[in-house]
């Protein structure tokens, strides 16, 4: 099924929509694939499959999607990041969208908030995922909060609720190269906590069920692409607000150095966390 962009509410436009949508790109191309073993883990453990009505919090590009659906899940993304979510559409729309496969899921996409996805799925939803990391930028696990509220409200009773989070600082390579945000901006990065997804879930009254821990390594084909798809995850933003784009790149790129190999790859050994919580 040809998957269908719901627009709930007018946006404000981005002061900078070309490089918005080149950030998305650098997203969907280059930075979104390092977490695929995090997906893949998840999905395998809670055996996701043609059963599964799935709704996917901050879908961004669709990746998590599209493994879900190739599993054969129907899946609803809802994001608030026009420019990735049109690179969603994109890439779960059939290359023949005029002939739809027979048998295949249903796939939606909302452009709003958590709310707007009641009903896209037909059904109530019986898993949900949040699959952008937290713990490592100052108010996302506050974040989180309000759209797990409305989330678990268009879930089943005993609903899967899946939150993923960065690893131990000293088990993630990356967690140096993102000290660079808070150097230049003063504020905003601090390092992942041991019980963060155990305390977003209590806050959300929701019942831990299980958990997991995943490597994912961030590899990239050199300097230029590891700094592309380090800042197309948003947390530089504002140190490019408070220095300028040309300088936040420099610096990314001396702290990126440690971990240029010989071949000029870039290599940095990461561990992710995943938390299964149950709706009550």
């Amino acid at each position: 099924m040809t998957p269908t962009l719901v627009r709930h509410r007018p946006r404000t436009a981005s002061p900078t929509p070309a490089e918005a949508c080149a950030r998305a790109r650098d997203w969907a191309e280059i930075q979104e694939r390092m977490l695929v073993p995090l997906y893949e883990a998840v999905y395998s453990r809670l055996e996701v499959g043609s059963r599964t009505r799935l709704l996917g919090l901050g879908c961004g590009s669709g990746l998590a999607l599209l493994i879900a659906a190739s599993r054969g899940a129907s899946v609803t993304g809802v994001d608030t990041d026009r420019e990735r979510l049109a690179l969603a559409k994109e890439r779960m729309t059939p290359s023949d969208a005029s002939t739809p496969r027979a048998g295949a899921p249903d796939v939606g996409l909302v452009d709003g908030e958590v709310r707007d996805a009641a009903g896209a799925a037909g059904s109530p939803y019986n898993m949900i995922t949040a699959f952008q990391p937290i713990g490592c930028a100052a108010g996302d696990t506050e974040g989180l909060g309000p759209a797990l509220e409305e989330a678990v409200e268009l879930g089943e009773r005993g609903s899967a609720v899946v939150l993923t989070g960065w690893g131990p600082p000293e088990r993630c390579a990356t967690a140096g190269v993102l000290r660079v945000a808070e150097r230049m901006r003063g504020s905003g990065w601090r390092p992942a906590r041991r019980d963060d997804l155990e305390d977003v879930a209590s806050k959300a009254g929701l019942k831990p069920d299980g958990s997991g821990r995943v490597a994912c390594p961030f590899g990239y084909a050199g300097l230029d692409s590891a700094v592309r798809g380090l800042l197309s995850t948003g947390l530089y933003s504002a140190a490019v607000r408070a220095t300028d784009l040309a300088q936040v790149r420099k610096e990314m790129a001396e702290a990126l150095h440690p971990y240029v190999r010989g071949d000029g790859t870039v290599w940095m050994p990461n561990v992710f966390r995943y938390l299964i919580t149950r709706t009550p």
